[in-house]
């Protein structure tokens, strides 16, 4: 902490608290967390300490921090509040509570005296969460009003399942934000102002979506499942994706549990023996004078060898097998000019 700000808090907090009558300065600290606990009191928690009511102890509290905010004391720590401001800045101008604080000390109660400060100057602005965002302070209203578009522009940019790279992300965030002072252009900024948000989000494999889409949260091995086929981009024997589960996201995967998983689900496809591929990737279910119904269906008729071609591209299968299907006079039959037609 020594190296990122060149003040002590507490001996600040200390100094500008120290006017205080006994009762506002008691609310002060018990609702800041600056407490041996370091644990940030209710209104109703102070309230039944002294008999009053929230809205009493609300009262006490802002009045409290107007009285600090005039005091010659508070006045006389500028500097403090100026370095946290430019720290601020060089974060991105935007940071969320807890990166920001973290970022300062790792100790709770530290964490609480610079929330008490930034609380207390005008210097800083602070966003409550809200369905899109986490709780973040601002130190710049013009760079803040463009992330929080750009950042809902993204979400709205993507389809529901959607999977793009983190550097594709960035990408596209650096282009959103184009018109920002270069100083905010970094991939660490913008990733910091990525981790404000809390509609997007990142999977166990580090590609980002919307946060409530089962490729970003994964929550079962059918999950976990679909994410490493889709890495691996073609089809796996399901054995294969318990294994590759298994090592990959360190999650317990039976081999039995996880062909059940994937019969059961409609973004897989049984395209052989025990294989599998991903209905997104244009396989079809159903047997094979199904997948042989439908390309007729679609082209009209067809020749033997062209009906094989297809199929094997939608089937790991034996030719052979394939031909056993179309020999079955009840489903298929050729032809004055030689060709399948459905029967």
């Amino acid at each position: 902490m020594a190296n990122t700000i060149s003040f002590k808090p507490k001996q600040v907090t200390k100094k500008i608290l120290s006017n205080l009558p006994t009762r506002a300065y008691d609310v002060v600290v018990n609702r800041f967390g600056i407490t041996t606990d370091g644990e940030r009191k209710t209104l109703e928690a102070i309230g039944k300490k002294y008999g009053i009511t929230r809205e009493r102890v609300r009262q006490i509290e802002n009045s409290a921090l107007a009285l600090i905010r005039k005091s010659e004391a508070f006045k006389g720590e500028k500097a403090v509040f100026e370095e946290l401001k430019n720290l601020m800045h060089t974060m991105g101008a935007i940071v969320s509570e807890h990166e920001f604080l973290n970022h300062l000390s790792k100790d709770k109660i530290t964490q609480n005296n610079i929330h008490l400060f930034m609380t207390l100057s005008d210097e800083f602005t602070k966003h409550k969460e809200d369905a899109h965002f986490k709780t973040r302070w601002s130190v710049d209203a013009e760079v803040s009003d463009k992330i929080h578009k750009s950042l809902k522009n993204l979400y709205e940019g993507l389809s529901d399942n959607e999977l793009v790279s983190e550097g594709e992300l960035i990408a596209k965030f650096l282009e959103e934000v184009k018109d920002i002072s270069e100083k905010y252009k970094s991939e660490e900024i913008a990733k910091r102002w990525l981790s404000i948000s809390k509609t997007l989000n990142k999977n166990p494999l580090g590609e980002w979506g919307k946060s409530n889409s089962s490729s970003i949260k994964a929550r079962g091995v059918k999950d976990y499942a679909f994410l490493m086929m889709r890495k691996h981009g073609s089809p796996m024997h399901f054995r294969e994706v318990a294994k590759a589960v298994a090592s990959t996201f360190d999650k317990k995967c039976h081999t039995a549990t996880c062909h059940n998983e994937l019969i059961k689900d409609p973004r897989f496809v049984l395209v052989g023996r025990g294989i599998y591929a991903l209905s997104e990737w244009g396989y079809k279910s159903g047997v094979v004078r199904d997948v042989i119904n439908e390309l007729l269906k679609k082209n009209g008729p067809m020749s033997k060898e062209d009906i094989v071609d297809q199929v094997m591209k939608e089937r790991y299968l034996k030719k052979n097998t394939i031909l056993v299907n179309l020999q079955n006079t009840k489903y298929f039959k050729k032809n004055k000019s030689g060709l399948y037609t459905a029967a």
